[in-house]
């Protein structure tokens, strides 16, 4: 028995690396951990691979020099990567180090950009061997696989969900099929280090599980519809079991939903936070989703059920302060719809974040005024601008490919103002923003936060706040340091270091169909047929009327 154990355990040493990238956006609020890691462990574990490491870059902020030490050490034979958009160039660095360190180790990227990108990736990055496009987690272990039995390179092309070059080509093999057992993903949480992920806010330990995977919805600036393709909601006791299991073995005392909306399926939430409540960890984990208004507005009867299952901040995607922005985002939401979800939602005591969408081509200082007039009138308790960024594989960017000049995706980070508005130079934008941040959290740090209740609600919006100060002081907010931002004064003299020898983004990937992108075909045809039928059978009514005698 014994033997058998040892013969089904693959010989394979594993390091996967989270390039260490930061913007001033998001990690402002707490170091964050790399739920990726976790997920792609869990099955590679129970497929038989059990030399598994990984080394958090971004974290640790880990210098080139000592990574690529480490890799030497470790000697993998396998060295795996993963990108957003911004984090692309610092992922390409992860794997031409390893090609320094460990030239026999097969160097692997996966993530949202390489998975549309795939071709201008490959094309200016000749140290990487592979890219896994899409869901990583069945394409992991059938490639590590066959790494581990010897069948890497020549079975490459019988592998799905893979691109690499293949002599002078780059060839992707078909996409493979989404996970539809979902009760498939059971992540390898032990894989991080859980005394490094601390929510500032609450000085707690914090966690990214997964609900759902997907969205139905179209919003033309985003690509998790577009990379995640079908939308699937795990059983809500199996994303329960894992937060205990957080909570519990790792003194996890703080999660966000990974989804980009974990109420669509209002049943299955409804049926995740009952779980919540009959397991008594509300009084332990507190927790926080990204959502929509029209969500919020549907739930309105629920919102102190939530409260009551440990929700405590709800960041809403109300994006734009203008109607016309709403409606070329496709958000499906109104204006006035924005004001009515947050009241709900602080009359139920749940902290709310609005999120502004600045930046396109029409922005004016007074749109940005609109913004501050309505980010103030409605009263959430945080507010973020953020500066919009065109995804290079999105709708709304084929539709202003045009316009966006800058082509450093270092730079693609929702606070690098990438459009510059006909109207305002970037710097003008950028102080116009802060200027609605100076303006809104002083005000509430004043007038709202130290007064606002007592226990809970007043630690968390002091903790909040805390968080905004520490990376203002430290120029890590937005980058004001880098760019050489301290106030109206500079507005002029901002330089954000763009890279110009980046070249216009290849096109995007077009073997990729969503079902989104099924569904929007079939409306057409469907629309297409009524005309065609309606045609017709008005050609057969005019065919069977006899001709009229016009009397003059």
């Amino acid at each position: 028995m014994q033997l058998q154990q040892e013969q089904s355990e693959a010989s394979v040493r594993i390091l996967f690396v989270h390039p260490n990238y930061r913007s001033g956006g998001a990690e402002i609020a707490g170091t964050w951990p790399p739920a990726w890691v976790a997920y792609l462990s869990g099955p590679l574990r129970r497929a038989g691979f059990t030399d598994i490491h990984f080394i958090d870059a971004m974290t640790e902020d880990v210098a080139d020099d000592e990574l690529q030490r480490r890799m030497e050490e470790l000697q993998p034979d396998v060295v795996g990567t993963t990108a957003i958009t911004p984090s692309i160039y610092a992922a390409e660095r992860v794997l031409e180090i390893a090609a320094l360190a460990v030239p026999d180790a097969v160097r692997v990227l996966g993530g949202v950009h390489a998975t549309f990108m795939y071709k201008q990736v490959l094309a200016e990055a000749p140290h990487i061997d592979v890219i896994v496009r899409g869901e990583g987690e069945d394409i992991a272990v059938d490639l590590f696989t066959a790494i581990d039995e010897g069948r890497w390179p020549a079975d490459r092309a019988a592998i799905r969900g893979l691109a690499y070059r293949d002599g002078d080509s780059i060839v992707a093999t078909p996409a493979a099929d989404t996970i539809k057992d979902m009760s498939t993903l059971k992540p390898d949480w032990t894989i991080l280090d859980w005394d490094r992920y601390i929510y500032l806010p609450l000085d707690t330990k914090v966690a990214i599980p997964n609900l759902a995977r997907g969205c139905p919805f179209t919003c033309s600036f985003c690509s998790q519809w577009k990379f995640w393709r079908d939308y699937r909601v795990r059983d809500p006791k199996d994303v329960v079991d894992e937060i205990e299991q957080l909570h519990t073995e790792h003194g996890v005392g703080f999660f966000i939903l990974a989804d980009e909306e974990p109420t669509i399926n209002r049943k299955k939430f409804i049926e995740f936070c009952q779980e919540l409540i009959d397991r008594g960890l509300p009084d332990k984990v507190k927790w926080g989703i990204n959502t929509r208004v029209t969500d919020i507005y549907r739930d309105r009867e629920l919102l102190s059920f939530y409260r009551r299952a440990g929700l405590v901040h709800v960041s809403l995607g109300t994006e734009a302060a203008a109607q016309m922005k709403l409606d070329r985002f496709n958000k499906e939401t109104k204006v006035e719809e924005n004001k009515q979800a947050i009241r709900l939602l602080r009359e139920a005591d749940i902290f709310v974040e609005a999120q502004f969408i600045v930046g396109l081509d029409n922005e004016t200082p007074e749109t940005l005024e609109e913004s501050y007039k309505m980010a103030w009138d409605w009263q959430p308790d945080l507010a973020n601008w953020a500066m919009y960024t065109p995804w290079p594989f999105t709708p709304l960017f084929e539709e202003i490919r045009d316009q966006v000049e800058i082509h450093d995706f270092s730079k693609y980070n929702f606070v690098t103002p990438i459009m510059k508005p006909a109207a305002m130079e970037r710097g003008e934008l950028l102080n116009g923003v802060m200027k609605n941040y100076r303006r809104f959290y002083m005000q509430k740090a004043l007038l709202h936060y130290p007064w606002r209740g007592t226990g809970f609600r007043r630690r968390y919006l002091l903790g909040c706040l805390y968080a905004f100060l520490r990376a203002g002081f430290r120029r890590t907010f937005y980058d004001l340091g880098k760019a050489g931002y301290w106030g109206p004064q500079t507005a002029k003299q901002v330089d954000w270091h763009f890279d110009a020898s980046r070249n216009v983004a290849a096109d995007a990937a077009t073997d990729w169909q969503t079902n989104a992108d099924r569904a929007a075909q079939a409306k057409v045809r469907r629309e297409a047929v009524r005309k065609q039928m309606k045609e017709r059978g008005e050609a057969r009514a005019a065919e069977r009327q006899p001709d009229r005698i016009v009397v003059s």
